[in-house]
């Protein structure tokens, strides 16, 4: 494939550690991954993070400067089978003095769709020395590889990239393809890349390519022919990978947090992401329950409401449901001592003392010494209810929780 045919984005790849764009944790001045690539004394390892952010760039940057012969496999597509001829290859390649005793560098894309089995065939080479094994994945490597072979890798994360350096790379870009691109037109590839460079330079290339030069031979990109070439922004969500537990626990906190505007975002992000709404709807009802509490008891009726919605109406229309109970949970008053409560209690339960129920309790023991509290003034009676009693609820001084633990303590005389 000539440089002319490769897409932007491959043509941007940067050829010396200067090109690189964002990562300074992982590339800055004296950072161990630089300091491994300056030295060529690169180890296994796995490059993990959101799309877009420069992992295989990387790693490509590295094969550019090793001496080790290089191998490229990605997950998805390559079966043991494909494994076990590039290890063996590999294990040749380091014993024959006739191919130069050279390293082997496998650069496996995607390593999280390889199982146990599959992963388990690459350990013995990692092992040995035999090849130097640099996985790409965009899902977390603690939950997606075995520890046995995690521990034989430096694991190195990738943040997404911002503003800045989405610029520094759309700039460089369009220098290279003689076009100027209007302010607002940059701004909008770089807001709707949500921190992905491949996304952005593949918009961008649509554009270059769809744009006839001027008479300097220069392509003048406006926000018009930007919009064009992304119809619709893509989110990046996964219903089984990291964004998906990530953003239901920013919403979750932001309701618990009290903040209104920050819990309908990610609401609005889960919904636009095709998250199933009645998921939501129960991670809602959860929160009135065990972070709104006593506080404000309406907040369960609430989210027990748009949970019923949830289950009968689809999108757009449980969107408002979902956002009412959603700001309403976010605006409450807090109390969490009824799950401290019931969480006390499960506790003494499993590891405390075995309570018999007080003969006076029991069913059918009437006459037995039971006071029925309706028998006495404000129907309240103090009698035992639990034997060696443990205080368990610690109640919360907020919104209605504080009104009805005063109630309680009136008609108690205290």
């Amino acid at each position: 494939m000539t440089d002319e045919t490769m897409p932007l984005a491959a043509r941007q790849a940067p050829k010396k550690l200067e090109d690189f764009a964002g990562q300074p944790h992982l590339l800055g001045p004296g950072k161990m991954l630089r300091r491994l690539l300056e030295a060529d004394m690169i180890k296994s390892a796995v490059f993990f993070g959101p799309p877009g952010c420069g992992k295989t760039a990387t790693a490509r940057y590295i094969a550019s400067r090793t001496q080790a012969h290089t191998v490229e496999l990605n997950a998805a597509a390559a079966g043991v089978a494909d494994l076990k001829k590039v290890l063996a290859e590999a294990k040749e390649r380091a014993l024959t003095p006739s191919f130069d005793e050279r390293r082997t560098l496998v650069i496996l894309d995607e390593i999280h769709h390889f199982n146990k089995t599959q992963q388990d065939v690459l350990l013995p080479s990692v092992e040995r020395g035999d090849i130097i094994l640099i996985g790409i994945t965009t899902e977390n490597p603690y939950f997606y590889i075995n520890n046995a072979l995690l521990s034989r890798f430096s694991v190195f994360e990738f943040k997404p990239l911002g503003d800045k350096d989405l610029l520094k790379i759309l700039t460089r870009a369009a220098t290279t393809e003689n076009a100027i691109i209007d302010d607002d037109a940059a701004d909008f590839f770089i807001t709707q890349a949500n921190g992905d460079s491949r996304k952005m330079l593949n918009a961008a290339e649509l554009a270059f390519v769809t744009t006839a030069p001027d008479k300097k031979g220069q392509k003048h990109i406006t926000l018009e022919i930007a919009q064009e070439c992304i119809q619709k922004r893509h989110l990046r969500y996964d219903k089984k990978g990291d964004e998906h537990y990530d953003i239901i626990s920013a919403f979750i906190k932001s309701m618990r947090g009290s903040d209104p505007d920050a819990a309908v975002y990610w609401l609005a992000r889960m919904l636009e992401s095709g998250e199933d709404p009645r998921f939501i709807a129960r991670r809602i009802l959860i929160c009135a329950c065990e972070d709104v509490g006593l506080a404000e008891p309406y907040a369960v009726m609430i989210a027990q409401a748009a949970f019923s919605a949830a289950e009968e109406l689809g999108m757009p229309e449980v969107r408002i449901p979902l956002a009412h109970a959603a700001i309403y949970v976010a605006c409450c008053p807090k109390s969490n001592s009824a799950y401290l409560a019931v969480d006390k209690a499960l506790q003494e339960v499993r590891e405390g003392r075995y309570r018999p129920v007080p003969d006076h309790l029991r069913s059918g023991m009437k006459n037995k010494g039971y006071k029925y509290a309706h028998d006495f003034k404000n129907h309240y009676v103090k009698q035992l209810y639990m034997p060696s009693p443990m205080k368990f609820f610690e109640p919360g001084t907020l919104g209605r929780e504080a009104a009805l633990i005063q109630k309680l303590k009136e008609l108690k005389g205290e």
